[in-house]
């Protein structure tokens, strides 16, 4: 199979091209390669004529987004409509990478596939624009949307609660952000699954659970022997920043589960990511 992955080169395109090693791979990412720009996205699309498109790329600084959101809607939005009209003019599936943020977070119990988006950020609204494109002019898709990624290198939620911990900063997390935190080489697996089905429709890739942010720093502090630092809770209302997070997330897999493709509970994938990584 031939597989395009649009921002190959972030973290969950390069677990990507590791999980779909067997098949012949081919990506590009921003700077090099601009998805705004039509041309470029035909350019690649017609010299390689795909049969899955993977699309990752995105804008993702929800807190730059907040403050650029017409910039935010360009990138996620426009962007999105260049590869989805991309292929359909190559009769290409295409797989696009979304987010839990397209609900509000008002739910009391975890988002299924097909609940309402309404989202209460930028950054969401831009990805709930983007999955609509993908809806109206992908020839056939599978939204994927996931969560509070986790994955070796750059910069994430593990890496800054291990550094500021080592460094004897104080700690201060959330306890009422709720979400369901994923590992990158998890959905990358998961992803290759779910692409061999040929399955279309909308799908929930998150390891299985959900946890809090102070939760989640608690367990990554513990798993790291780090159990002793004190971690003070606190609430988003105490934490001001640009973007707005929707307070409850959870994803529930229902419809990829009932396909055989599951995920590893997070605290299961978060002690394997420990003990992978160097973080």
């Amino acid at each position: 199979m031939r597989i395009f992955i649009t921002g190959h080169l972030g973290q969950l395109g390069t677990a990507l091209r590791t999980a779909l090693a067997d098949h012949q791979v081919e990506g590009a990412s921003f700077p090099a390669w601009d998805m705004t720009d039509w041309q470029q996205v035909m350019d690649r699309f017609s010299a390689f004529r795909p049969d899955v498109v993977i699309h990752t790329a995105a804008l993702t600084d929800v807190d730059y987004c907040a403050q650029n959101p017409q910039e935010a809607v360009r990138v996620n939005g426009v962007g999105t409509y260049n590869v989805a009209v991309g292929c359909r003019a190559v009769d290409a599936w295409l797989v696009a990478i979304s987010t839990n943020e397209v609900f509000d977070g008002r739910a009391a119990r975890p988002y299924q596939e097909y609940d309402l988006r309404n989202p209460i950020n930028p950054y969401g609204y831009s990805k709930f624009v983007a999955e609509q494109v993908v809806e109206r002019y992908a020839p056939r898709y599978m939204l994927v949307r996931t969560a509070w990624l986790f994955a070796p290198g750059g910069s994430n939620f593990i890496h800054k609660i291990l550094a500021r911990a080592r460094s004897g900063e104080p700690l201060k997390v959330v306890t009422d952000e709720v979400g369901s935190p994923t590992y990158v080489t998890d959905l990358a697996e998961a992803i290759a699954r779910l692409i061999a089905l040929e399955r279309p429709g909308i799908y929930h890739l998150v390891n299985a659970g959900e946890c809090s942010r102070y939760d989640l720093a608690r367990a990554i502090l513990r798993l790291s022997g780090l159990d002793d630092v004190p971690v003070k809770p606190i609430s988003l209302a105490d934490f001001p920043r640009p973007s707005t997070p929707p307070p409850y997330t959870p994803l529930a897999n229902t419809f990829a589960a009932a396909a055989g493709v599951t995920l590893r509970p997070w605290e299961e994938a978060l002690a394997a990511y420990l003990t992978e990584s160097s973080a």
